[in-house]
């Protein structure tokens, strides 16, 4: 049994946490609101993935896994491995907003021992890892980047597709062994790099998943110009093995915690780099939303209503199932743009309401779906659902596959 501390309890904070504790070792939770970890201590849950809840709830019972927001009695004597995993959401100019990382390195270094293994989850430009060692002047902090995602990280953290660990040396070597000593999965794929490749790679593995959702968003979108069958030519497309047909269902653009932020920080650290790829990258997701808009704003027309008096309800605010996360949705966007036209926005969206929230942004949310599809003359939907069926003529969705 080991001592680690994860300083961070949002998504990839809670997980780890509970994950870790889970295999029978002792975990200190840690984070600096102490809302947040009154909360924790008291059951309540700051975010949701399937699971997760009944996976602290046992460990809390067991006492493997406690919550803090001392630094002192998190990397205590015993600690060692500290885990960071705190948010680095995006600035103005697409760079990550790094104070709150930077915050928990500088209180990690002003506490620890020598012997403990710091190590970075926290998504970060390129070459941040290494700037910090020099700016607190620490040398044990990895930079590991985590591949979950939404709705099966529970899976994902006992299988996982592969473990990159952003140091070559011996404490590189005992980190990836705990990750493996925890997984279920064998045989897992492990690369040592240095730490600078490692946060590139965590980059441009989400670019380039926001690339191929682009990709098939922008065929759909020429499909639907030409009132041509999108799903015919898609799975057309997907025969070639090279291109298959995996992450190919047509979408209102990519969101999310990772993709919109990642994109932009990688297109920001390109700044004295050649580029035309990356920077579409971020920009299709802009023209996608655009062309939503207006596809939306055609379909009341063709039901007869004129835009300025008509209703479109969005359905659900989250971007895909087993999630209540609509962090960034990309749908968000297209509310945007389409209450900028001056039409009537309706929500219907259980998480809200369950938060006891009627408004979002300005917009209504009816807790009712029966009030809610009887209002809207357009309903805008993700991801189609059976719930909608009754209704089918009013839904617009681009969903071909049924799928996330």
């Amino acid at each position: 049994m080991k001592q680690i501390c994860v300083v961070g309890v949002g998504y990839v904070g809670l997980i780890t946490a509970a994950g870790f504790a889970d295999l029978g070792n002792r975990v200190i939770a840690l984070d600096i609101s102490e809302e947040k970890i009154e909360g924790l201590k008291n059951g309540e849950m700051p975010i949701y993935e399937p699971g997760l809840e009944e996976l602290v709830e046992r460990n809390v019972k067991s006492g493997r896994l406690t919550f803090t927001t001392s630094y002192k009695e998190g990397l205590d004597g015993d600690t060692e491995f500290v885990f960071i995993a705190v948010g680095t959401p995006s600035g103005v100019d697409g760079e990550a907003d790094l104070q709150y990382v930077e915050a928990a390195a500088s209180d990690v270094a002003r506490h620890m021992s020598s012997e403990l293994v710091i190590i970075n989850k926290s998504t970060v430009p390129v070459g941040y890892t290494q700037s910090i060692k020099e700016k607190f002047n620490i040398d044990n902090i990895i930079f590991s980047p985590e591949f979950l995602r939404e709705g099966l990280a529970l899976h994902d953290n006992l299988y996982p597709s592969r473990i990159i660990v952003g140091e070559i040396s011996d404490r590189a070597t005992k980190f990836a062994d705990l990750l493996q000593e925890g997984a279920i999965k064998e045989d897992i794929d492990v690369l040592f790099t240095h730490s600078t490749e490692a946060e590139a790679v965590k980059l441009f593995s989400n670019t380039y998943l926001a690339m191929r959702v682009s990709y098939f968003n922008e065929l759909d979108s020429y499909a639907e110009a030409h009132n041509l069958d999108a799903k015919q030519i898609i799975e057309g497309v997907g025969l070639d093995p090279r291109i298959g047909s995996h992450y190919n269902n047509p979408s209102f653009g990519y969101g999310g915690y990772c993709l919109p932020k990642d994109t932009k920080q990688l297109k920001a650290n390109y700044a004295d780099v050649p580029n035309a790829l990356i920077s579409a990258i971020v920009d299709a997701n802009t023209t996608r939303k655009d062309f939503i808009a207006d596809q939306i704003i055609k379909k009341l027309s063709a039901v007869n209503i004129q835009p300025s008096t008509g209703t479109v309800g969005i359905h659900r605010l989250i971007m895909k199932s087993g999630s209540d996360n609509f962090r960034v949705s990309s749908i968000q966007g297209i509310m945007k743009r389409i209450k900028a036209k001056g039409i009537e926005v309706i929500i219907y969206e259980p998480v809200l309401t369950e938060q006891g929230e009627n408004e979002f942004f300005h917009s209504k949310v009816v807790d009712s779906l029966e009030a809610f599809k009887q209002v809207s003359d357009v309903i805008v939907a993700n991801r189609m659902v059976d719930e909608l069926n009754d209704v089918k003529d009013k839904v617009y969705t681009r969903d071909l596959f049924n799928s996330d």
